[in-house]
Order: structure tokens, then sequence, then C-alpha cells
């Protein structure tokens, strides 16, 4: 049987996580933060499969709203850098695709 790791060890590794991406994200690293990313999912499908009765040491418990308190704001932090790079990707697409709109429409170079 493949012993899986304890949900407090997948919350301390996706925290870690979160604040790499946070680094990525400042550095407009994309192609960082999109592995990290992965590698975020990877730990919360992981997290999904191991079923935890339900029975959380207060310790934990706390620990754990720390972290996910953490890995929220750090997740805020991305979005701040990661929306404003989106928006400049959806103009220019947009304007690409009026441009071509306009390119058929009245020919290209007429």
């Amino acid at each position: 049987m493949l012993l899986m790791p304890a949900q407090i060890e997948i919350y301390e590794q996706m925290c870690a996580l979160s604040s790499r991406m946070v680094e990525a994200a400042r550095a407009n690293d994309w192609d960082r933060l999109i592995d990290l990313e992965r590698a975020v999912a990877d730990l919360r499908d992981t997290m999904m499969k191991e079923a935890e009765d339900g029975n959380i040491d207060p310790r934990n418990a706390e620990k754990k709203r720390a972290m996910i308190q953490r890995i929220l704001k750090d997740d805020a932090e991305v979005r701040r850098h990661t929306e404003p790079w989106m928006e400049q990707v959806r103009r220019f697409l947009s304007g690409d695709v009026k441009k071509r709109q306009i390119d058929r429409a009245y020919g290209a170079g007429s």
C-alpha cells in the first residue's frame, strides 16, 4: 500500500509553493508560475484522494487555517500581477481579431 503524506504536510507544501508563485508573478516569470500552479494542482488532487476522517487535532486545525489564509493571501498577490497582464493579452487578441475582420472586409493592403 502506498503511503500518502498527511494533509498537514500537503498544506505545508502548498503554502511553500504559493510563496514561490508570488515570486514568479512579481518577476513576470509566467512559465515558472504555470509550473508551480501545476504542482499545487497535483498536491490538491493528492489531498482530495486522501480521505481524512474529519477528526482534526485542534493544533493541526489552527495550523491548517493559518496556511489556508496564507495561500489565499498569496493567491490575491499573484492575481494582482497576472490580471493586468491577462487584460493586455485580451486587448491584444481582441485587436488582432478586429484587424483580421477589417482586412477581410476591405482587403488587406488595398
